[in-house]
């Protein structure tokens, strides 16, 4: 029995662009309501007016904890519940350690980490109230391995892997179900890929890379499973990704 997605209230973190632009598209086709959250509000008001589905857009910095808490309670006003938390939004650094810049790096953990918590903090009492929940975040493979050229992103990914696996059973008693999809390499902004014909050659062509789309397919079948069902981690790679 499929869990029908329809009239959910879903806040998208994240959804100007690459994953979470795509899964608002395909949350909006299953008849979902839509809070879709990022810093560039005209992105977001663009990508709004695709969709046919009732959205609303706020502007927030996940680095800033009031932006966050204002996002849940403005979503709450409008829309009396919230049913999907997908904390999507994040950044990647990549490089060596010693070349690094510490600064760079705290900013990165205030994004992949930090506002995943609190995200998840927020939205925690509207969900234990009405006892149903899913609260879903982009993992990454390198949350599952050790990645040599992306220690401070690995390392980000790996603190997700350890909160989602932990909070899922803190939270089972009441219905909220907890999960992680964790792609490997994505042709999007976040990779630097733009063009859509090279975005096709990469993923189609060459099977080197996944799309935005392929991620956001995995998250409509995490969310669609019948509610005694819970996808802890879906782990997708490109189809000659070598890790």
């Amino acid at each position: 029995m499929e869990n029908n997605l329809s009239g959910k209230v879903v806040i998208v973190t994240g959804a100007s662009s690459g994953i979470g632009a795509a899964t608002a598209q395909m949350l909006a086709e299953h008849g979902c309501k839509l809070t879709l959250s990022a810093r560039s509000e005209d992105k977001l008001h663009a990508l709004a007016g695709k969709l046919n589905a009732e959205t609303l857009v706020i502007a927030a910095d996940m680095t800033n904890p009031q932006d966050i808490l204002a996002m849940v309670a403005q979503t709450v006003e409008k829309f009396g519940r919230i049913d999907v938390m997908f904390a999507n939004a994040g950044i990647y650094i990549p490089g060596q350690v010693a070349e690094g810049d510490p600064a760079a790096w705290t900013r990165l953990f205030q994004i992949n980490v930090d506002a995943v918590f609190r995200c998840v903090h927020a939205v925690l009492p509207h969900m234990t109230a009405q006892k149903s929940g899913d609260i879903l975040v982009t993992s990454s493979i390198s949350g599952f391995l050790d990645i040599p050229w992306e220690p401070i992103y690995s390392a980000s990914k790996h603190a997700i892997q350890g909160f989602v696996h932990t909070l899922r059973r803190q939270v089972a008693a009441d219905n909220i179900r907890v999960g992680a999809v964790a792609p490997g390499a994505v042709a999007n902004e976040l990779w630097g890929f733009s063009d859509p014909a090279e975005i096709d050659r990469v993923s189609f062509g060459e099977h080197g890379y996944l799309r935005s789309e392929d991620v956001a397919r995995a998250v409509i079948y995490m969310l669609s499973q019948p509610p005694h069902v819970t996808i802890r981690d879906l782990v997708m790679l490109p189809q000659k990704q070598d890790l």
